[in-house]
């Protein structure tokens, strides 16, 4: 491609040296442009001329000598504004060379780094890349998550290794009956005022429940909202084991011991079953605790009647004694 431009190049100024007879250049720098065009036309192309990069150079080149006036008055294959973009790249492609001269590819990461990744990853081997990433910003040290990526990969260690145990996303489908999930939200006023209002989201029916509005949510209208949450879940918030919220100031320790002191009951009551039914016990040879023997309920009587309550025995025995006739 530079040999073609060369020739283009020299061929041109010859044929300018046989016109600079003229009296203004701009005059032979207009008809070298039209020649090289219709040389350009005369190639035989399928579609529309298509210009390379030595007649771009060349028609850019021969185009700075002409006057702007006179520029608007050419037969171009191009428009002039096309021809100043092109002056544009190739000024941006040359500073650009010089620029990236010797720093060409991506930079090579430190040796301290590279170690300290290495180190990292293997004092803690259930870490993945983002944790190890993320370590390294806490220490001030600057590196792309993929930079850390590259460096374990080439290292033989796994980037992302399974965790063994259950994974968020694990958690959240085994137990979606008992997560609550609850956030502040707000909403604008027509007075320019925001209110805020408390949602919560049961995870496993996406029901929302809107909890209270309020223009001041402190920590004690929370609490309270809280408690109403409570009162409305009725019998459900023995199921509710685990509420998802953020470390807002709003949460204060009261909200957490409202739910935990319905959660607690429940809690026990679950743990009771278990032992008393389920847990093996060394002084009974490794068996649970007997089970408690059933109440005994008397038996209806025929058709499901009622039954009379029985007199007692000494009344029956003395009513035997008495003589026909004899009134008590």
């Amino acid at each position: 491609m530079c040999l073609r431009f060369v020739f283009l190049l020299i061929t041109r100024v010859a044929s300018w040296l046989r016109l600079s007879r003229r009296e203004e250049a701009w005059q032979a720098a207009e008809i070298l442009i039209l020649r090289h065009q219709l040389a350009v036309l005369q190639r035989r192309q399928p579609r529309r001329p298509d210009l390379n990069w030595a007649d771009r150079a060349l028609l850019a080149a021969l185009l700075g000598v002409i006057p702007k006036a006179r520029r608007q008055g050419l037969r171009l294959l191009v428009t002039p504004d096309t021809i100043l973009r092109w002056h544009r790249d190739i000024v941006r492609r040359r500073w650009a060379a010089r620029s990236m001269r010797g720093k060409t590819g991506r930079p090579t990461t430190r040796r301290n780094i590279t170690a300290l990744v290495l180190r990292l990853a293997r004092e803690n081997p259930e870490w993945r890349y983002r944790r190890i990433h993320g370590e390294l910003a806490g220490l001030g040290v600057k590196v792309a998550a993929s930079t850390v990526w590259e460096i374990l990969r080439k290292a033989g260690i796994d980037p992302a290794p399974r965790r063994s145990g259950l994974a968020w996303s694990q958690f959240l489908r085994s137990q979606a009956q008992a997560i609550l999930a609850c956030d502040l939200f707000t909403a604008d006023l027509l007075d320019g005022t925001q209110a805020y209002a408390l949602a919560v989201i049961e995870h496993a029916t996406r029901r929302i429940r809107i909890l209270g509005v309020t223009l001041h949510p402190t920590g004690e209208w929370t609490t309270q909202q809280a408690r109403n949450l409570i009162m409305d879940l009725g019998e459900q918030p023995h199921q509710i084991k685990f509420m998802i919220r953020d470390r807002g100031s709003n949460y204060t320790a009261a909200f957490d011991a409202v739910l935990a002191e319905r959660h607690l009951p429940s809690a026990l009551a679950e743990y009771a079953r278990h032992y008393n039914k389920q847990r093996p016990h060394r002084g009974r040879q490794l068996r649970p605790a007997p089970a408690r023997p059933p109440r005994r309920r008397p038996l209806p009587g025929p058709d499901h009647a009622p039954t009379r309550p029985r007199r007692p025995l000494s009344t029956n025995m003395s009513e035997a004694r008495r003589r026909p006739g004899q009134h008590p």
